[in-house]
């Protein structure tokens, strides 16, 4: 009975927090469209490109210090899908976010393992996930990346401390990373098409094209997640020697 009630439960705060993340990524494209005046972005946008080549890598860099400083990157993935596009905005942050995933988790492993064990020695997510990755710790890591249940750069830390190994942790972080990351990028380039929809040049039937491949990449980013928080909890109890 109890199992069934804190199964219940678990739906029910599933179903809140995607309306609080669909409401959240309408928020952010009103912001794009409305709030954030268009030279801002243009004014952005004209500042990393007059950096050249060394404008990618100078966002890299900054998505790495976020990552470690435990910033919220959400918002630079956001900024790189206005100003490189779905493309290289995706490339970009991938790199980026896979570094500082790297960083964090090193700067875990051998500096700070203490304060990450204090972090999360009350959390059984990831007790439970501590104990999962003895058994498959690359499927553990990818699915964790895919479920939403736990904050990215305090997860960084967290690998650092467990029995995974560094390049299985990378790999599996940057495949589990990926599908948000596409959608967060895509979230910016639609930003940076609505800001300039009343630009003459600006062709309509891209616009919607990309809305389109933008709806697409929602839904296959929701089923992909529920699945990954299906089989990582299957995983969990089995590990946990639950029924």
């Amino acid at each position: 009975m109890t199992d069934s009630t804190d199964s219940e439960k678990e739906a029910g705060t599933s179903k809140w927090k995607w309306l609080i993340g669909l409401i959240a990524i309408i928020g952010v494209f009103v912001a794009l469209k409305f709030l954030i005046p268009k030279e801002w972005w243009e004014g952005l946008q004209s500042w990393i490109e007059g950096l050249g080549p060394w404008g990618p890598i100078i966002f890299i860099l900054i998505y790495i210090v976020a990552a470690v400083a435990l910033v919220p990157c959400s918002a630079l993935t956001v900024v790189a899908g206005f100003v490189f596009g779905v493309v290289w905005g995706t490339v970009w942050v991938s790199i980026g976010s896979v570094l500082g995933a790297a960083a964090s988790f090193l700067i875990g492993r051998h500096f700070v393992r203490d304060w990450v064990e204090k972090k999360t020695a009350d959390n059984k997510n990831f007790q439970a996930v501590d104990k999962a990755i003895e058994t498959g710790a690359f499927k553990i890591v990818t699915l964790i990346r895919l479920s939403p249940l736990f904050p990215f750069n305090l997860l960084n830390y967290f690998f650092g401390v467990t029995k995974v190994r560094f390049w299985t942790y990378v790999l599996g972080s940057w495949i589990g990373m990926l599908p948000g990351t596409i959608m967060y990028v895509y979230i910016g380039h639609l930003g940076g098409l609505a800001a300039d929809s009343g630009n003459e040049t600006t062709d309509t039937a891209k616009t919607w094209l990309y809305v389109a491949g933008f709806v697409a990449t929602v839904i296959v980013t929701v089923i992909v997640t529920r699945s990954a928080k299906k089989a990582l909890n299957a995983q969990t109890d089995v590990d946990a020697g639950k029924p």
